[in-house]
């Protein structure tokens, strides 16, 4: 991948969000949210998923609803999520750092089921272990494998929801 393509990962002190380059900056970049490992994850993980079309727009052209959504938005938001946590989830693996799935709707009416959406991100997980990951999530997987030192991953890495304590 061109270096040109490949975004700076840059520790913000608010929410996280992701700028593509412009006039004044000459390159991507992924803002996460206050030094927290977690969230650098999970917002390459978006990275990951966007298009190119969408790697070219401010948060990847996405809508956010902030924390307090009603029940039909926090079904809409777990819908899009479903994906970039699978990778999330794949990158905490391979980095050997635990995996916490986020409903992210804690000023909700609506109490969000981490279970149910869980098991669909599991679901996902499972899919691309045997279908194949996608080429740039593969990439920052065997270079977060190397650095830590962790093994291939398997299903077995990967508990069913129930089972994660």
């Amino acid at each position: 991948m061109p270096k040109n393509l490949i975004p700076a990962l840059i520790k913000g002190d608010d929410e996280p969000i992701y700028l593509p380059a412009d006039d004044e900056t000459p390159y991507h970049r992924i803002v996460f949210a206050h030094g927290f490992f977690a969230s650098a994850l999970h917002e390459i993980s978006h990275w990951c998923v966007a298009g190119k079309a969408r790697r070219e727009q401010v948060d990847f052209g996405y809508w956010y609803c902030p924390d307090g959504r009603d029940a039909m938005t926090q079904s809409q938001f777990e819908d899009v999520e479903v994906k970039p946590q699978a990778f999330e989830w794949l990158f905490c693996v391979a980095a050997g750092f635990p995996f916490n799935v986020s409903c992210d709707n804690l000023e909700g009416d609506v109490e969000p089921d981490r279970i149910a959406f869980q098991r669909r991100v599991h679901a996902r997980v499972m899919t691309l272990l045997e279908q194949g990951i996608p080429e740039r999530p593969a990439r920052f997987i065997r270079a977060l494998q190397h650095y830590y030192q962790t093994p291939p991953l398997t299903a077995e890495h990967f508990p069913w929801p129930e089972d994660l304590h």
